[in-house]
């Protein structure tokens, strides 16, 4: 990852950053339909939503310049337990970025950073949900290691999701 990125995790300064770039970016894969998580309620507070147990959520920013109190966020990404799924499978939700950020290795950082986090809150595999389209996301996914599965797993509600991937941690 560039050494002008950091990734950290989120704190309650950062969610109308953060529900901003997630309107911004969805809309750009045509993912703003119904059974997108763009309509999930906590997008406007991630950082309450990811504050519960078993869940963690990561911000990746610009660093500061020495003058400034503080970098801009450019995406981020989370971990929290499958809705409707098995104890000991977590999800990968709401990995956004904004364009700045992408190429840079965020991406690879960002997944590494929220997969420690899993194994850390005790998880054994990690799901996650996409769509056709997001290309460079799938192909970071099947990088890591993520296989891709035929049907979607627990009651996550987006429906307009159809490319659905596991990895064992």
């Amino acid at each position: 990852m560039s050494n002008a990125l950091q990734i950290r995790p989120i704190g309650p300064g950062d969610d109308a950053a953060m529900a901003a770039i997630i309107r911004t970016v969805m809309p750009e894969f045509g993912a703003c339909g119904a059974g997108f998580a763009i309509h999930d309620p906590e997008v406007d507070w991630l950082s309450r939503a990811y504050a519960r147990p078993r869940c963690a959520y990561f911000v990746v920013e610009r660093k500061p310049a020495p003058a400034q109190a503080g970098g801009v966020v450019l995406g981020g990404a989370g971990v929290a337990p499958l809705e409707g799924g098995s104890q000991d499978i977590c999800e990968l939700r709401k990995m956004y970025f904004l364009p700045q950020a992408r190429g840079l290795g965020a991406g690879t950082a960002m997944i590494q950073t929220c997969l420690q986090a899993a194994r850390g809150l005790g998880f054994a595999q990690c799901y996650l949900e996409t769509l056709d389209g997001m290309d460079a996301a799938m192909r970071l996914y099947r990088k890591t290691g993520f296989r891709r599965l035929e049907a979607p797993l627990g009651a996550t509600g987006h429906g307009g999701c159809d490319r659905w991937y596991l990895l064992t941690l």
